[in-house]
């Protein structure tokens, strides 16, 4: 039975409040993962004076590479584009797919970072992320998971009433791997945020150690987050377990089917584990191909247990200068690898080994997902992964993916050493002044979702447009069977008073098509842009922006700005300017802007100021049917939970931190500790 209970949101960020209040006093004993420990504002204002140390951190680093030089020779900077009407009259869409088509992976061992630090300490900029994608998405998908799941172990409580712990001490394989202990509260964390945000959940079944399976977490996230969560992936990366540590020497494909099948055998052995058919599997990353996996008679066997097929790819790696004397070759110079990025031949080389297997998954019935990708592994470069040239790679890689008919990939996110991030929280001495860093690759996540819309129908064509130019590509959307949208991209930057911005004449039927002359009398463009593909902060999508380094609440500011182009009916024709850089989205009629456009997305204001009052403002009917657990009627033995909206709920024991009153539009809270 659901009890009503109240969320209290992360004081993490400075913003305007809006409807009611919680409110906070002095919290202590915060534990400082880097830079200067402090637990009040002096210390912190301090600590924020000299932020040389910031440098140091990947994920806040200073470096601004320079935009690569302009092709010799130059693409044609006028060409145009004909395109059909009708659906069926097109050859090579793609499978139908979703707005929810981009998703995250958050790297285990940091969710207490990102999401929260328990299930009633919510970070607030990331709901607000959450929501802005959710509302152009429809849902959000997230898996919790990486390297760090393969160790984990859920445990009955921790000290200090600590929701994860990590033991790098116990640390095995090359990239430092933390052992991680967690906590059911991470469970009732992921519960929470669904209950405020339209989030699904994908986690990790711990694969290290078959002769001793860990499925606890399996069962309590069925008894928590019910359908909010997707699916279960067994194995990590398998191709490369060998190399670190997690199995023999010599281990290989057949080794990997005869595990698979232990635990599929030990889920359906257990009652505490009803849902069945939603393993994920098997997250190759490479060294084995996906069909040599198939060849071992794995789909065949497991086709009842399995109901995505998944890979993980990252273009490139940067573990020579992450993790030094490594025998991972020599150090890269990110300024050398940016132009690798910068052209739509990335994204398609990305894709070319993985075509086959997405074949094969439609032909099983089964979605095929990219699990985990970014720009480049062991935390991507410093100055191209934290760049507006990753956004415009996400966005060319994202829709290059749903052309070639994966179902989902996922970005993902790793902690204060990793550049390739969506987002950042700042380091814990500063968060009581300086606010998120929103990494410009998640604008890429906004724009996929608004060009594939909500209403599950969208196809997407490569257009090959300009002559197949790699630094001109563009994409058709096919909604409903007619077409809906464009999306143009320039990868070039505009430099030494060369001009790079390109005009794209689109037609609609008309000519030789076969169809009647389409061209609206109107079209509607939305420009992601910045002035160079090496900016990593002045950067709009519609005219908004979520602000620079420590300047994100989790809310784009701004007056949104849609372009109104008119066509030429006569000529059939209307042209489309792109800057450079910068990616234009054309809504071809108004129910195709209609069909994608985001309502006023449900936000979650907050205002923190370290040792006074801290405020959190929520519409209160969204805290009067949020879910979890009320602290009224709980023994004192850690912190409070929350439950889901599930039909299948639980209840655990927790710490009364906060005392809540309802009380018409106001919440208020004191905490005792923390």
């Amino acid at each position: 039975m659901l009890k009503s209970s109240f969320v209290l949101l992360s004081l993490a960020s400075l913003c305007t409040h809006v409807l009611a209040s919680v409110t906070i006093y002095g919290q202590q004993g915060i534990t400082m993962p880097s830079g200067i420990a402090s637990t009040d504002a002096a210390s912190a204002t301090s600590a924020a004076s000299d932020t040389s140390w910031l440098s140091n951190l990947a994920a806040y680093n200073n470096v601004t590479l320079q935009a690569p030089p302009l092709p010799d020779p130059m693409p044609s900077l006028a060409f145009g584009i004909q395109l059909l009407n009708n659906a069926q009259d097109v050859a090579g869409l793609s499978v139908p797919q979703k707005g929810s088509f981009m998703g995250f992976s958050i790297e285990m061992s940091v969710v207490d970072q990102v999401i929260g630090k328990n299930a009633t300490f919510l970070q607030v900029p990331f709901l607000n992320l959450l929501a802005a994608l959710a509302d152009r998405a429809g849902i959000v998908t997230i898996r919790v998971g990486g390297n760090t799941q393969e160790t984990a172990s859920l445990v009955p409580s921790l000290p200090n009433n600590a929701m994860i712990a990590k033991d790098k001490e116990d640390s095995s394989n090359p990239t430092e791997t933390p052992v991680l202990d967690f906590t059911a509260e991470m469970l009732y964390l992921l519960a929470n945020v669904s209950s405020l945000v339209n989030a699904r959940w994908y986690l990790g079944i711990p694969f290290n150690d078959t002769s001793n399976l860990r499925l606890q977490i399996a069962e309590a996230a069925e008894s928590i987050l019910g359908d909010n969560v997707i699916g279960f992936q067994v194995g990590n990366e398998p191709d490369l377990y060998a190399d670190h540590g997690h199995r023999p020497q010599g281990y290989d494909q057949q080794d990997y089917f005869n595990d698979f099948g232990i635990m599929v055998q030990a889920i359906q052995n257990d009652p505490s584990i009803p849902t069945r058919g939603n393993l994920i599997a098997p997250s190759v990353q490479g060294t084995w191909s996906l069909e040599s996996v198939l060849d071992t008679g794995f789909l065949t066997n497991y086709t009842d247990d399995v109901s995505i097929l998944s890979v993980e790819h990252y273009p490139d790696q940067n573990c020579a200068a992450a993790f030094p004397g490594g025998n991972f070759g020599p150090v890269i110079n990110p300024q050398d690898v940016f132009q690798n990025y910068l052209n739509h031949t990335s994204g398609q080389s990305i894709v070319a080994p993985y075509i086959n297997g997405a074949s094969i998954a439609q032909s099983a019935g089964k979605q095929y997902m990219m699990f985990e990708t970014n720009t480049a592994s062991c935390g991507g470069f410093s100055g191209v992964s934290d760049s507006f040239g990753s956004a415009l790679w996400g966005v060319d890689y994202g829709l290059q993916m749903a052309y070639s008919n994966f179902t989902g990939a996922l970005l993902h996110v790793g902690g204060q050493d990793d550049s390739y991030n969506p987002f950042n929280p700042p380091p814990t001495n500063l968060s009581s002044i300086d606010q998120w860093t929103v990494g410009p690759i998640f604008y890429s996540t906004l724009v996929v979702a608004e060009a594939l819309g909500k209403t599950n129908t969208s196809r997407v064509l490569d257009l090959q447009a300009n002559g197949g130019s790699m630094f001109t590509p563009a994409y058709a959307i096919y909604e409903n069977d007619a077409l809906a949208r464009l999306v143009l991209i320039n990868f070039m930057t505009e430099q030494n008073g060369q001009a790079a911005a390109y005009t794209a004449t689109i037609s609609v039927g008309g000519g030789q098509t076969g169809e009647a002359n389409g061209t609206p009398s109107q079209v509607k463009v939305k420009y992601l842009q910045a002035p160079s593909v090496a900016e990593k902060d002045a950067i709009t999508w519609g005219n908004q922006t979520f602000g620079g380094r420590f300047q994100c609440d989790g809310r784009l500011h701004g007056t949104e700005v849609v372009q109104t182009v008119n066509c030429d009916t006569n000529a059939n024709t209307c042209q489309i300017t792109v800057p450079a850089p910068g990616v234009a989205l054309v809504y071809l009629s108004s129910d195709a802007q209609a069909a994608v456009d985001p309502s006023q997305s449900q936000t979650f204001a907050t205002t923190a100021v370290t040792k006074t009052a801290n405020t959190v403002t929520i519409d209160p009917s969204v805290l009067a049917t949020s879910n979890g657990q009320s602290g009224a009627d709980r023994q004192l033995s850690s912190t409070s939970k929350g439950s889901s909206s599930a039909g299948r709920t639980a209840a655990a024991p927790g710490l009364t931190l906060l005392a809540m009153i309802l009380a018409g539009a106001s919440v208020i809270a004191a905490a005792t500790r923390r």
